[in-house]
């Protein structure tokens, strides 16, 4: 919240709404132990998608932690995630740079199929999980493209 809030002028958002409003998130530890936190760019995306009232791309899957600044961090479990992503007939899916060499590292069957786009700050996810007002995702197209 602390990093979508210090983007209020980018998003086009009322400065107000935070003097008038507070938003708290709680993630309950699941019943499904995990290897550490991935859904940083996942949470900051869906409230960014709230307050502007821009839905969230229903076509990619994405990961990655964050820190306050908005830098992603690479995550673990990439081949699971890519796993995941292609049983749910997911086509798109928005990784942290870092773990580009992750993905290189799984098979070409496992890649085929999907799109990678490799992120290095939320600014970034926003460009592509976030449509703009006429509904044309603004992504870099340095920043994506098919694992080679």
């Amino acid at each position: 919240m602390s990093y979508v809030r210090s983007k209020f002028e980018e998003l086009d958002l009322d400065r107000a709404f935070f003097d008038k409003y507070d938003l708290h998130v709680h993630v309950p530890a699941g019943a499904i132990p995990k290897d550490g936190p991935s859904a940083g760019v996942t949470i900051a995306c869906a409230l960014a998608s709230e307050l502007t009232g821009r839905s969230v791309r229903s076509d990619i899957a994405m990961t990655g932690e964050i820190t306050l600044s908005g830098l992603v961090l690479p995550v673990g479990g990439i081949k699971e995630k890519v796993l995941a992503a292609k049983a749910a007939g997911i086509q798109t899916l928005v990784l942290p740079a870092r773990n580009r060499g992750d993905v290189e590292e799984i098979g070409e069957e496992l890649r085929q199929g999907i799109e990678f786009i490799f992120v290095e700050s939320v600014d970034d996810v926003f460009k592509v999980a976030l449509p703009d007002s006429t509904g044309v995702p603004g992504h870099d197209d340095q920043q994506h493209g098919e694992v080679k």
